[in-house]
């Protein structure tokens, strides 16, 4: 009976483990792995297992910038058992990674949080980070800027419920121009949303360098930005680089 309440307050409960296959994915790409559950010190009942994969976001209120948790995917890997002291239980799962996924560049946190749920006790947890690389659109897309003499300067992901989709974030990617664009514009602003593997949305915002009185008005007043959208397919992933360096520098051109 006493071991039973100190598994009421985590003291000899049970614990879980997750084991991710791999820990570097893109968007797109199925997660693979096995939960670990391990009994304590004595008989548990198991209500659920549940697997989330989380990422956090800034979203700014009356000049005061907050971070948010964002759940990608809610997964429920089991329904009620029963547990017995010492006794390992290994459930495996397998779900893609949502289109929506942030990449894992700079300090943007992606995670695997896995939880047990037991009724009148402390749940167990588990929190495992992964890589998320560019899809390879993506990376053709990046790798395209670089070309054009665009330096990426930072990225974030920030709240915009309107161009996110299914999540109430965008991640936005920074360039500064360091080639022929340097003197034209003050920045370039990439989005990018995922379709499928075979279809890439970019949106740009093109934010030119005020040029005399007039030009500093429009950018006093936001007015100089421009907004852009390209499509890239999967057809660019066997066509020469500069074709997509082609369309984004004549729709940046199209916007001087």
């Amino acid at each position: 009976m006493f071991k039973k309440f100190l598994a009421r307050v985590g003291i000899g409960a049970a614990t879980v483990d997750t084991r991710l296959s791999v820990a570097s994915l893109v968007p797109g790409e199925m997660l693979h792995g096995e939960v670990h559950i391990t009994g304590g010190e004595s008989d548990q009942e198991i209500d659920d297992i549940y697997l989330y994969v989380e990422t956090e976001y800034k979203r700014e209120y009356e000049d005061t910038t907050t971070t948010e948790t964002c759940e990608l995917v809610k997964y429920c890997l089991s329904e009620r058992f029963d547990l017995h002291p010492q006794e390992t239980k290994v459930i495996p799962f397998s779900f893609p990674l949502p289109y929506e996924t942030p990449l894992t560049l700079g300090h943007q946190p992606v995670y695997v949080r896995t939880g047990l749920d037991i009724s009148m006790a402390v749940d167990p947890k588990d929190t495992d980070y992964i890589e998320v690389r560019p899809h390879p659109l993506m990376q053709l897309v990046l790798e395209a800027c670089q070309n054009l003499g665009f330096q990426l300067r930072k990225v974030d992901c920030e709240y915009n419920p309107y161009l996110g989709g299914n999540v109430p974030f965008v991640q936005e990617f920074e360039f500064r121009p360091i080639g022929q664009y340097q003197g034209q514009l003050d920045e370039l602003e990439i989005v990018f949303s995922l379709q499928s593997d075979d279809l890439l949305d970019v949106f740009l915002e093109i934010d030119k360098r005020a040029r005399g009185f007039g030009g500093f008005l429009q950018e006093a007043f936001d007015m100089d930005e421009r907004y852009a959208r390209v499509q890239i397919s999967s057809d660019y992933l066997t066509s020469p680089l500069t074709d997509i360096e082609a369309i984004l520098d004549s729709t940046i051109q199209g916007y001087l």
